[in-house]
């Protein structure tokens, strides 16, 4: 049983500063007792927890996936205690979040800047990747998605509402003409993010619903590079509208057919079900959709 929270305490410092004799050094303790915690901690769990080279420590797999419940229990812990001593709470400990590249540079980023300047004892792990995270097995804290969510062992909460709209540079406009209906699209270029060919779906007054063609002979794997060739005058982008309402607002961008949009791709967060949320979760979450409707408003 891993019952010896000095044991885990090492065990977390040592994996903190890369070294045994740095971790004894944070801790207060000699590197004799360092080593000595950090080898009854493997005795009890029964496997090797730290790779040892000449030069470094790092984590085993498993010591990997130990780590992360263990950063957990210790920060509870170390809330609870402030509790109780101050009579007051705040967040603290390693935040790890994963989220969409464009989404998570434009907003999640600065949110978290944010919050770590406001609690010091809140640390950071930013994973910026358009692939759909393994919520549990990345043990991550939040996964942000845009759009619907087939994970159903997570819990979720909504962000913001959000659509995609069509935008493009004022100089494209001025020179390729503003199209006053859908079927004046077919004379543009278009900009395209992935490789998928399929219509872009499009949603007007009234409910009306049609399909845009959109062929494209720039494309890009990465939305901002999308985002870019949209700023420099390229074409027309079908792009999320918060990704974009700075741009609109001080006007490198326009709205093109501002009636119509491609539909709700609502931004949520998904968290690990079966526990009570951390505060740490808890002040991003909150922080991020005061964010998120600030963008709204701009």
């Amino acid at each position: 049983m891993l019952d010896d929270l000095n044991e885990l305490k090492t065990f977390r410092a040592i994996l903190a500063v890369g070294s045994l004799s740095g971790a004894a050094r944070d801790l207060g303790i000699s590197l004799q007792v360092a080593s000595k915690r950090l080898a009854m901690l493997e005795q009890r769990a029964g496997i090797r927890l730290i790779n040892r080279t000449t030069r470094t420590l790092s984590a085993t797999e498993e010591g990997a996936s130990l780590l992360i419940d263990v950063e957990r229990a210790l920060d509870a812990l170390t809330s609870g205690e402030d509790r109780l001593v101050k009579g007051r709470d705040e967040p603290i400990g390693t935040l790890r979040i994963s989220a969409p590249v464009s989404f998570g540079r434009r907003h999640v980023g600065p949110v978290l800047g944010a919050l770590v300047a406001l609690y010091p004892r809140l640390s950071v792990s930013l994973t910026l990747d358009d692939r759909v995270a393994d919520l549990v097995g990345e043990g991550l804290d939040v996964a942000i998605r845009i759009g619907a969510t087939q994970d159903s062992s997570a819990m979720m909460r909504k962000l913001a509402d959000n659509h995609r709209i069509l935008v493009a540079s004022p100089a494209y406009l001025n020179v390729a003409g503003r199209p006053a209906s859908i079927a004046d699209l077919h004379r543009h270029e278009f900009l395209r993010y992935g490789t998928a060919n399929a219509p872009w779906a499009m949603f007007g007054p009234g409910g009306r619903r049609q399909t845009i063609a959109a062929p494209a002979r720039l494309r890009a794997s990465n939305g901002d590079a999308v985002h870019d060739w949209a700023v420099s005058g390229l074409g027309i982008a079908l792009k999320s509208e918060l990704d974009v309402a700075e741009d609109i607002g001080c006007g490198r961008l326009e709205r093109v057919l501002p009636d119509w949009d491609g539909g709700d791709t609502p931004v949520v967060a998904l968290y690990p079900s079966g526990r009570n949320l951390p505060l740490k979760t808890r002040a991003f979450i909150d922080s991020a959709i005061s964010h998120l409707r600030s963008m709204r408003r701009a």
